[in-house]
């Protein structure tokens, strides 16, 4: 059977590298679907249209894919099955017969926009920014517009016949993008290992003093290594969050599952976005 997998188009997005390389990673035949945004991603597997769905998790310059955990946060029914690291090489690209001096405006996701800002300040201090839907959309519109760059990779420049101006200029050369492989909570797992994560979703009962420490006293009384910790508005009400933590092990874990059912006694909900192994 083929395995269906739903990714941020159009074609030549780091997402659709993100979501071959866990085709290949899967061991069978698979199917690339381009979707316009990452909620989109979340319906389509919701849905059934696709078994699986790639979504950006986080950027080691800009942080949070917001767009990704605020559907998390909002939406129940998913679950992450792995995790999958790429190294981002950010290019200023444009029409083929573009002249620098004339570059007017320059396009691209909010996320390549934000992880070249230092660039753009420098050499393009007067032109207009907009955001794209992707990179690889920003690459496609260049072809219609000698006035318009974009920051897209080269492979992208390269499949919609763009130019490579320059390489490289994302602000900081360690910049790598994390892609999480989800597919509906009842999917069986898919990949295994040795070392495991486990990414959360907490839900406060009431914010008061000491919320925090609360949470985090469980996972310190079992030895359990927390990797990262992210507050998120719930929408509920100005001033309230919730809660996004991944933490070193698994589920099947016995110090996990004690601390998991401590903090079920603590909070008003403990979502388990996954369990899966890491590299």
């Amino acid at each position: 059977m083929t395995a269906t997998i739903a990714y941020l188009g159009p074609k030549g997005t780091y997402t659709e590298k993100a979501a071959a390389t866990f085709g290949e990673r899967l061991g069978t035949d698979y199917t690339l679907v381009p979707h316009v945004s990452f909620p989109d991603i979340f319906d389509s597997v919701s849905s059934g249209a696709c078994e699986y769905g790639v979504v950006g998790m986080e950027n080691s310059i800009e942080g949070p894919v917001t767009v990704t955990l605020d559907t998390f946060a909002s939406r129940t029914g998913f679950t992450i099955l792995g995790e999958q690291i790429l190294d981002i090489n950010h290019c200023l690209v444009a029409h083929p017969d573009a002249v620098l001096s004339e570059i007017t405006t320059v396009a691209s996701h909010r996320q390549g926009i934000a992880q070249c800002r230092d660039y753009l300040r420098r050499n393009f201090p007067d032109a207009k920014q907009i955001t794209t839907s992707s990179t690889a959309e920003a690459a496609r519109m260049v072809m219609m517009n000698k006035s318009l760059a974009g920051i897209a990779n080269a492979g992208a420049a390269s499949l919609y016949g763009a130019k490579v101006i320059e390489e490289g200029i994302q602000d900081h050369d360690a910049d790598q993008t994390s892609f999480a492989l989800i597919a509906r909570a009842d999917h069986p797992a898919v990949f295994t290992g040795t070392n495991y994560k486990t990414s959360l979703a907490l839900f406060l009962k009431a914010n008061q003093a000491g919320a925090l420490m609360s949470i985090l006293s469980e996972f310190a009384f079992a030895n359990i290594n927390l990797t990262k910790i992210q507050s998120r508005p719930t929408k509920e009400a100005l001033g309230t969050y919730m809660f996004f933590i991944d933490v070193e092990g698994s589920v099947e874990d016995e110090a996990m599952r004690i601390a998991l059912e401590c903090l079920k006694l603590k909070l008003r909900e403990v979502r388990i976005l996954g369990s899966y192994p890491i590299s």
